[in-house]
């Protein structure tokens, strides 16, 4: 008569209940559960006992070659591994030093014998028995036999790091690689919605405003177009922004993924309106656009103090444009800014060349009028920044209400 007491999974049969018990506490059913989970047959009890064996005598000789550990003589250091040493012989500092090493035992010996035979030594340290596959042997282990495995190769790889620590810096210093800030790929000749490569700057401008529709706006106010156009570049090609989203839209990862958006959205265009104005202020001056004393629109004195300050959800700037709280952003993004107009500099024979194929497809210089609100509204939007920094700061050493001696910092 077989017996009531088994188990399915190990296809094992028992004389007693806690005999069953005590079976599903062994690391010979948690194995064969492993399996089972793979969709893997069962092991037998004697094969259990094989595999943690050999995987025993395997771990053994890990550890052994591990801690194996070899002193360089003519750079002084001991490297906890064989793999650690092999390297640390590849690079260009042991080279140098091994050279003089030898130099100076040539000196010392009257070039008796060579000490290059000599220069490395090794020591074996002794090996620390495995705890979870000793109790695994004897029967009386509680861990799988796959996370033993699993904890072997974590406690080897962090023996290696804490081994080969001490050689990091050195080794890092031998390899001569350095990382650096990659370079802007694109170029004042390349174009920044595809792969096309003109043979100037003009030529550039011109395949962008006939194939993607793209105009830099208000160009005869630009100073640097060759800057400007090198900052897209470096905007779109390193850190994958469109120009027309800015920081408000969908992150991308790759240079394509970028010209493929603003492709197929039409953002072949560079936001310049709102907080976009002080991004680009640098490549801009408008001062020729300021009107003279005589009218009475000088910008400083067209500032109104009670403006500046705003409420507490929106700032509105002399020119009548309203700058929003964030907090509000999914409603201001309801309403499009269409008034956008594009157009060269004069005094530049590059840009005299672009604005007339500019002038060929229809576009027509910038109001002076236009240009000069701009003109304030960047000049205000600094203003505006400067005093909220200033009160920043103030606030900030108020909220310390203890003195701190400067120091130990």
């Amino acid at each position: 008569m077989s017996s009531q007491f088994t188990c399915l999974n190990c296809d094992a049969r028992f004389a007693s209940a806690d005999i069953q018990r005590e079976h599903y506490k062994t690391d010979w059913h948690r194995y064969n559960l492993k399996r089972r989970v793979a969709q893997l047959p069962p092991v037998t009890a004697e094969e259990f006992q094989q595999r943690v064996l050999s995987a025993r005598s395997a771990t053994d000789a890990a550890l052994e070659e591990r801690n194996i550990s070899v002193y360089c003589h003519a750079c002084r250091r001991q490297f906890g591994s064989q793999k650690a040493h092999d390297n640390h012989l590849n690079s260009k500092k042991h080279r140098e030093l091994l050279a003089k090493f030898e130099s100076e035992q040539m000196a010392a010996s009257n070039g008796s014998a060579s000490t290059s035979a000599s220069v490395c030594t090794r020591s074996v340290v002794e090996p620390r028995p495995h705890p979870a596959l000793a109790a695994a042997a004897s029967g009386k282990g509680r861990l799988a036999f796959t996370e033993r495995a699993k904890t072997k190769d974590d406690q080897e790889m962090d023996d290696d790091d804490d081994n080969d620590f001490e050689d990091i810096e050195e080794e890092e210093v031998d390899s001569d690689e350095w990382d650096k800030i990659p370079e802007n790929p694109l170029t004042e000749r390349d174009c920044l919605f595809c792969q096309h490569t003109s043979e100037d700057l003009v030529e550039n401008l011109k395949h962008m405003s006939v194939a993607h529709s793209f105009f830099i706006p208000d160009t005869e106010y630009c100073t640097d177009i060759e800057g400007l156009l090198y900052y897209l570049g470096e905007k779109v090609a390193n850190y994958f922004i469109c120009l027309w989203c800015n920081d408000r839209g969908k992150t991308f990862y790759s240079l394509d993924a970028v010209r493929k958006h603003m492709l197929d959205k039409g953002h072949c265009q560079m936001l310049h309106e709102g907080m976009a104005l002080a991004e680009y202020a640098e490549y801009y001056d408008y001062s020729s656009s300021y009107p003279d004393n005589k009218d009475g629109m000088d910008i400083d004195e067209e500032v109104v103090p009670d403006l500046l300050d705003g409420d507490e959800y929106q700032l509105v700037l002399p020119s009548g444009a309203v700058i929003g709280h964030r907090s509000l952003l999914r409603y201001y993004r309801q309403r499009l800014h269409p008034d956008r107009a594009v157009v060269l500099k004069k005094s530049d024979r590059k840009l005299h060349r672009v604005l007339s194929e500019y002038r060929a497809l229809g576009w027509t210089q910038t109001q002076q009028l236009s240009a000069a609100r701009k003109a304030r509204d960047i000049h205000l939007m600094k203003r505006v920044q400067s005093k909220w920094q200033m009160k920043l700061g103030c606030k900030a050493n108020k909220l310390q209400k203890h003195y701190r001696a400067q120091v130990l910092i």
